[in-house]
């Protein structure tokens, strides 16, 4: 079996992505990724501006008194030049007018009628320079930053209405076992509710791609090649959940090599999540999960994620942290461990991970309650409380 590490590098060696790029609106941009450089065509701002209300001055005519000769607001202009003895009325980001080096601010003059008095000030007082946030030419937002509210703004800034991002994987997601119906549905006494990809529908989401999700077939390798093909015929990625162990009803695999299966990862050195596979199709890759909702969700991150970071041609990594531990750890076996634990903040500031009751894969309740992975390698010796760790944040907050 191969570890953790080289199944993701085998994975994304063999799926060559080649990211496909689209110009979408700046309202569309949020969560998206960036495939061409945003770069200033004008200063910001494109002029000389107040920062504060009140009285563009010439330092040199100070301290005395001087006329107020107009006003300069927000998005017009005194028009012309200060002459000596002369004020300007400012507003808060209107342009200083020619001549003027300093800003009275509103708080510190005092005005009589059309006059206003002017202490002794600095040449730059409250002005804040042509170009001050960016001058022409500069690269705001790099390719392969991810678009939020601040990043989207900073666009805006230039005059852009879209942006180049890379098109969003469809990822095709099917659950697989006759003892799997839909939420809603009645089930047997022996049946359970498909949950997992109503969860992975929304962690693709959350990482950059689009899900869609096929109802499960009957346990028949014809109808499932079928289902398979359909998948994979609309979509980037075909991802099946369960069905792909040894058993009598495991009939993923064989449903597959219809399709020309070539498995490029058979099974994983890691627990929970041994029977993860990857392979190529005649119509495309294929990620194989297990069906176990833990440990689903723990491959999911190890490899989903880094396989669609890679169709957004971002670098398909896993950041791990550290963490101590809040209570002892018994020695590993030899397949890698990924741990559902909550995180917290011991009193010297440093971070802690808790290890969930049980590690059951089958538990979504101890998963709920988790916001990282311990990860144990294998074959480790056992580990008291206080002991580092490392850990893998799951990007969701531990319940308070």
């Amino acid at each position: 079996m191969l570890s953790v590490d080289e199944a993701r590098a085998a994975m994304i060696e063999a799926l060559q992505a080649k990211p496909k790029t689209e110009k979408v609106r700046l309202e569309d941009a949020h969560g998206r990724v960036l495939a061409k450089d945003v770069v200033a065509r004008r200063d910001h701002p494109p002029f000389r501006a107040s920062a504060m209300d009140g009285y563009a001055i010439r330092t040199s005519d100070g301290p005395g008194k001087l006329k107020v000769v107009g006003e300069s607001a927000a998005g017009g202009s005194l028009g012309r030049a200060l002459e000596k003895g002369e004020a300007a009325r400012i507003f808060t980001g209107a342009p200083v007018p020619e001549n003027a080096d300093a800003i009275l601010i509103q708080e510190d003059a005092q005005r009589d009628g059309d006059y206003v008095t002017a202490p002794k000030l600095e040449p730059g007082h409250f002005i804040r320079p042509q170009g001050l946030d960016f001058k022409t030419g500069a690269t705001l937002l790099r390719v392969g930053r991810r678009l939020d509210g601040v990043t989207i703004a900073a666009a805006a800034a230039v005059g852009d209405t879209h942006v180049e991002v890379y098109t969003r994987p469809r990822i095709a997601l099917m659950s697989n076992g006759d003892e799997i119906v839909q939420p809603g549905d009645e089930p047997g006494p022996y049946q359970i509710f498909d949950s997992i990809s109503f969860g992975l529908t929304a962690l693709v989401g959350e990482w950059g791609g689009q899900a869609e999700r096929f109802l499960s077939v009957d346990d028949k390798v014809d109808r499932l090649a079928a289902a398979f093909e359909k998948a994979l015929t609309e979509n980037d990625l075909l991802v099946t959940l369960g069905g792909a162990s040894v058993g009598d009803h495991d009939l993923v695999k064989p449903a597959l090599k219809k399709l020309g299966l070539e498995l490029v990862v058979d099974t994983v050195s890691v627990r929970p999540g041994k029977p993860t596979f990857f392979g190529m199709t005649s119509k495309g890759p294929v990620l194989g999960l297990p069906g176990n909702p833990a440990s689903a969700l723990v491959c999911a991150h190890l490899f989903l994620r880094p396989i669609i970071l890679a169709m957004l041609g971002q670098p398909a990594k896993v950041k791990l942290g550290t963490a101590k531990l809040s209570a002892a750890l018994p020695a590993n076996g030899p397949r890698e461990h990924y741990l559902r634990a909550a995180s917290s903040v011991g009193p010297d500031g440093a971070m802690l991970a808790q290890p969930t009751e049980s590690q059951d894969s089958s538990l979504l309740s101890m998963f709920r309650d988790s916001d990282v992975l311990i990860r144990q390698l294998g074959n480790t010796p056992a580990l008291e409380a206080g002991a580092r760790v490392e850990i893998l944040h799951l990007g969701r907050e531990a319940p308070s």
